[in-house]
């Protein structure tokens, strides 16, 4: 099977995405309950999103409380209470920004996304999460690899928001340092993303050995000028800083992912307290970062101050060993003087500039203009490292380690 090169946009294939195409095999893959029949351009025979057990031939034969899949089909439909989301012909509308059908999605602002779960080959499961699944697919008509990330609808406001949200920054994001977007479609229970696939993963498979200066700073390099894109170029703060959001492929490319979360800044406020607390800043914990419950983009040098440490060497800085709930945790992360990078192992330029990322009182951090203009990022900018190759090293590491 032909393989893409990581990163390619479709454009620079020349391909468009056309839910049209018939050329799609004729066997069927099963993602989280739904056969989908290839070469037909028929949708799901069962509800998407549902834990159907499988028997021996393979199909779904039940769903989750162990009825058969025909029983639960005949029942209510969860959508009863997703009126306010679906038109009339059964597609997903968001509020006026966005439209999506089984056929692909189209936004407000003109720009169609057209592609469908019958182009789609299903390889494996890349990894799970609290709201879905992330699926290796093979794009037929394209012969692009791709991430599917398949979101179970919840029957709430604020997860449609985030799906929202995620979509919103996702097609208007063009930057080589956020991950590429090809397309969305919906299916009964779920939505399902198109995104670029990051053949090494998530940093936290690449650091169990820390990594060297000269590649800490070029990973430091990617991630602030992407969370500064964000900010300047589309109001945004990304709000989830930590190592599994941040993806590498083979070429050492470095791109942050996820922004489920995310939020368009307010005067430089965010109100929603959301995110992951292992990483939040201290007036985030406290709830009172600028102003009341609201934090401004220095919660996300903080994360990223974090991240680093992390990243460099090898393991969460607030180790869990004297900790015995994640209250004590955080109240080490409020009360307690900040972590650092090992002076004995780092240059004082790299300890200097994770040090500004921890200040404890935000106000001291510096903003993105000011970590690139930080000598270290600098001489980041400046030096050639062979980020490739390091990348190559740092998965083939992380492959013999699971085959133990």
């Amino acid at each position: 099977m032909p393989r893409n090169k990581p990163g390619l946009s479709l454009s620079q294939l020349g391909f468009t995405l056309d839910a049209s195409r018939g050329n799609s095999p004729t066997t069927a893959n099963n993602i989280s309950g739904i056969t989908a029949k290839r070469g037909s351009g028929a949708g799901p025979t069962n509800m998407a999103g549902m834990a159907a057990s499988v028997g021996t031939s393979g199909q779904s034969t039940s769903g989750p409380s162990g009825r058969p899949i025909n029983d639960i089909t005949k029942g209510p439909s969860p959508f009863a209470l997703f009126s306010d989301f679906m038109d009339p012909t059964g597609n997903l509308s968001f509020e006026g920004k966005a439209v999506i059908s089984a056929n692909g999605v189209d936004f407000s602002n003109g720009k169609s996304y057209k592609i469908s779960m019958a182009e789609m080959q299903v390889e494996k499961v890349l990894g799970k999460g609290q709201f879905g699944v992330v699926h290796l697919v093979y794009h037929i008509p394209t012969k692009v690899h791709m991430a599917l990330k398949e979101i179970r609808l919840e029957l709430n406001q604020r997860a449609l928001q985030q799906i929202i949200m995620e979509l919103d920054v996702l097609h208007k994001a063009r930057s080589p340092y956020i991950v590429d977007f090809y397309g969305a479609f919906f299916i009964e229970s779920c939505v399902y993303y198109c995104m670029e696939y990051m053949d090494y993963e998530s940093l936290d498979r690449l650091y169990p050995a820390g990594i060297p200066e000269a590649i800490l700073g070029k990973i430091a390099l990617s991630v602030v000028k992407g969370l500064r894109f964000l900010k300047d170029e589309m109001n945004i703060i990304h709000r989830d800083v930590k190592p599994t959001n941040i993806l590498v492929n083979r070429k050492g490319e470095v791109k942050l992912c996820d922004f489920g979360v995310s939020g368009e800044l307010n005067q430089s406020l965010a109100k929603t307290h959301v995110g992951c607390q292992s990483y939040m800043a201290p007036e985030r914990i406290i709830g009172n970062g600028g102003g009341p419950d609201g934090y401004t983009i220095q919660s996300d040098v903080w994360s990223l101050g974090l991240t680093i440490i992390e990243v460099g060497m090898g393991r969460y800085p607030y180790d869990n060993s004297g900790f015995t709930n994640i209250f004590d945790q955080l109240n080490a992360i409020v009360n307690g003087d900040p972590p650092s990078l090992p002076a004995d192992r780092y240059s004082k330029s790299a300890c200097d500039f994770v040090a500004g990322c921890l200040k404890k009182n935000a106000n001291e951090r510096p903003v993105y203009q000011d970590l690139l203009r930080h000598p270290w990022l600098l001489e980041a900018e400046q030096t050639f490292v062979d980020m490739e190759d390091w990348a190559a090293r740092a998965h083939a590491l992380f492959l013999a380690r699971n085959k133990r």
